[in-house]
């Protein structure tokens, strides 16, 4: 599942940074949260195609339309069998409820917590709380266990 944020760095220079996050809703992991100024469909193939490189790519894969998930780089990588892309109704959070409760927590912890300096600053911060998320973090619906314990009690 994918989603996308954006934060404005400080000192009124203006400039966004992208973030596009991945959730598993298996494990309730986050195998990726990919950080730049700007996020393409070619981006998000490339993203992907590492996770499917790791063995971490899904069987079906749930986005919004925003236009880095309906232009023709994803449609195009999606065309040999890899993943089923599903598309949300517009503006219909509620049908990505998983992600959406995802991006609350990454919001709260990690978006507002934090005033990146950089993008580089941003980058490490952000995929340190990707770390903590996946490595500390319980979740009830895994009987309390973290997404990395979760994920190698059921894969062995």
């Amino acid at each position: 599942m994918g989603d996308r944020f954006c934060k404005r760095l400080p000192h009124g220079c203006g400039r966004r940074i992208r973030i596009l996050a991945i959730a598993d809703l298996w494990d309730r992991s986050s195998p990726a949260l990919e950080v730049d100024m700007s996020l393409s469909g070619v981006r998000v193939v490339r993203v992907l195609e590492s996770l499917r490189l790791q063995c971490r790519l899904p069987q079906r894969i749930k986005v919004d339309n925003g236009p880095e998930f309906s232009g023709k780089a994803l449609d195009a990588w999606t065309f040999e069998p890899r993943a089923q892309i599903e598309f949300t109704r517009p503006g219909k959070p509620t049908d990505n409820e998983h992600i959406e409760s995802f991006n609350g927590k990454f919001r709260d912890e990690c978006l507002n917590q934090n005033v990146f300096l950089s993008l580089h600053d941003a980058r490490i911060r952000v995929e340190a709380w990707r770390q903590d998320y996946n490595q500390r973090q319980p979740h009830s619906s895994l009987g309390w266990l973290t997404s990395e314990e979760s994920r190698v009690k059921n894969i062995t």
